[in-house]
């Protein structure tokens, strides 16, 4: 097997790097200081850059407007964009497109793609249901009706909801069947409540109440939602990845400065022996990330599903994460918690990313049910 990246791969990489060198994680006030939300929208700007480097439309075929390229691409790129908190929807967008772009109608493949890989239009993907422990599509349901659909139920925290132009819902029919509904902001049957993160940054709330939604900006198609959270879980599990190995950075500058004794504290036993079991986290946060996207890219089969390597990349993402910035703190002492330094804002992003997608618990269950159904030899 050969698991190094290739060149497109590394290429996306290198173009994420030049477009986030300028991104500073203190770019709005500290969520620690902010009784609500740290900013109304989403980094633009930032985002306009995005578009410019192509780096919208990665996963989009070339005949979207898009690379071609797939989810290894992306994780790569999501990596990168954690290790400076950029306050972008890049990885629902990607997502939500790429899904529409695979699953949808010929109407809908042919309208919104494109667009969206232009940065014309913005989506996010309602993902958490009521709880984040439960399934999201069992907590919207959806029903046709003549020559639409209609569906009824709440979604809560939903990333960058108040600033995008679609939500894309996952809902459960009577058929026990799960469709994706296109949801356009401001739509009637709808009401978009404000929620904060503990990043600062603000969540949406939507609740529906028999909203129609036509045919064509539904997704029915077998799959559709199960790739599509695969795709969101390991791109959360990328994030975590790549804000650990930022913290770990910072900590390591930090304790090779800091002296007790006359000595760098980066010498003492306890804090080099603290430090290396948080990069053996790190290394098992990488090494099940790239298998999880590696079945989702290539559709390669297994022992298990892709969603059981989905599963054990976003335990390791969620458990290793949390004690990455745990550690940190401990080792910057009261420094840590200094607003005017990054750390706490990169503690704040790490609890959201270890929760959002399901916590560690959440997918230990999924884990559990794909293993008594799957017979392993």
């Amino acid at each position: 097997m050969d698991f190094t990246f290739t060149e497109e791969q590394q290429a996306a990489a290198e173009a994420a790097r030049g477009v986030f060198a300028g991104v500073s994680p203190d770019g709005v006030p500290s969520p620690a200081l902010t009784a609500g939300a740290v900013a109304e929208d989403f980094d633009r700007p930032l985002w306009a850059r995005l578009a410019e480097a192509d780096l919208l439309s990665l996963l989009l075929d070339e005949e979207a407007g898009g690379a071609g390229l797939d989810a290894i691409a992306l994780c790569l790129v999501l990596r990168e964009s954690a290790k400076v908190l950029a306050r972008v929807p890049l990885l629902e967008n990607s997502a939500a497109t790429a899904a529409v772009r695979r699953y949808g109608g010929e109407e809908l493949r042919a309208e919104l793609p494109a667009r969206a890989g232009r940065g014309e239009l913005v989506l996010t993907v309602a993902a958490n249901g009521t709880t984040g422990h439960d399934p999201a599509e069992r907590a919207v349901t959806a029903r046709r009706d003549g020559t639409g659909w209609v569906l009824d139920g709440v979604q809560t925290a939903i990333p960058w909801a108040l600033d995008t132009d679609f939500v894309v819902v996952p809902a459960h029919t009577d058929a026990d069947l799960t469709v994706l509904a296109l949801i356009p902001r401001d739509h009637e049957g709808t009401v978009l409540a404000e929620q904060f993160s503990t990043t600062g940054e603000r969540l949406g709330e939507l609740r529906l109440e028999s909203a129609r939604i036509a045919d064509r900006y539904v997704v029915a198609a077998p799959g559709a939602w199960e790739w599509l959270r695969d795709l969101l879980t390991t791109g959360t599990c990328a994030l975590a990845l790549g804000l650990g190995e930022e913290v770990l950075r910072m900590t390591s500058a930090y304790t090779s400065k800091r002296e007790q004794f006359g000595f760098p504290v980066a010498t003492f036993q306890a804090v080099a022996v603290q430090a290396a079991d948080r990069y053996i986290d790190l290394r098992a946060m990488e090494a099940t990330l790239w298998q999880a996207a590696w079945r989702i890219s290539t559709g390669a089969g297994g022992a298990l599903p892709a969603a059981g390597d989905v599963a054990v990349a976003k335990i390791w993402a969620s458990e290793g994460v949390r004690r990455v910035v745990q550690t940190a703190q401990h080792l910057h002492g009261g420094f840590g918690a200094d607003t005017e330094y990054a750390l706490h804002r990169y503690h704040a992003w790490a609890k959201h990313l270890e929760l959002s997608l399901g916590p560690a618990a959440a997918h230990e269950e999924a884990l559990g049910d794909l293993l008594a159904a799957h017979a392993l030899g």
